[in-house]
Parts: structure tokens; sequence; C-alpha cells
């Protein structure tokens, strides 16, 4: 477990946490990557909605793109996955302390911009 101690980083976390439809879609990409079909299909929520949310996710990197598929009709999709595999969050003091563990099944996946995080962390 690493302690973030970048604050914007920590922020967006707590933000993500808090919202449940994100906390849906880090939930459902933790472990095996998943396409918008996926993602609606398994958390019943609106497609605008899960656009929307994957994007806001991408931004703050707490998604990545695992991958660009292409459909037997020739047709490309992405898969996603979570970045983070748990987060641990404490009050003491009225100091926030957010930890979290990394997704390791990403480290090959992402390389570079997996350890770029963690300078952020």
């Amino acid at each position: 477990m690493l302690i973030i101690n970048n604050n914007e980083l920590k922020q967006n976390i707590l933000t993500a946490l808090a919202d449940k439809e994100m906390l849906k879609i880090l939930n459902l990409s933790m472990y095996n990557s998943k396409s918008v079909n996926d993602l609606i299909r398994e958390s019943d929520i609106s497609y605008t909605t899960v656009y929307r949310k994957i994007k806001w996710l991408l931004d703050k990197e707490l998604l990545v793109i695992d991958k660009i598929n292409l459909s037997p009709e020739g047709k490309k999709f992405t898969t996603f996955r979570s970045v983070l595999r748990s987060i641990v969050i404490r009050y003491k003091q009225n100091e926030i302390i957010v930890e979290a563990e990394k997704n390791v099944d990403l480290i090959g996946k992402i390389g570079g911009h997996f350890f770029s995080i963690h300078n952020t962390m």
C-alpha cells in the first residue's frame, strides 16, 4: 500500500468513492477489463452516465484503457481497467490519510504510465 500525498489525487479518489456510479464502474473493472456495453449491462447505469463517468475517471487517471478490440462485425471497442485495487482511508487529527494498492495486473500493459502515477502519489 502506498500513502497518497498528492492532494489533487487524494481528492479525486474521495470524489470517485462518494459517487455510486463511479464506484460501480471501478468495482466492475478492478479484476477484468470491461467495455462500455459490459459496464452498462452489469451496472444498470444509463449509457450517457457511463460515458460521462468513464471520461471523468480517465481524466483523473483512476481508470485506464486496457485494450482496443475489434468485434466480429469489424467495429472497434475499448475495454477499461481500474488503476487501483484497494483503498484505505483514515481520518486523524484534521488529516485525511489515503492509502492505495495499485492494480498490479496492469503493470505490463501500461508500463511507463503506471510508474508516472507512482510519482504523483
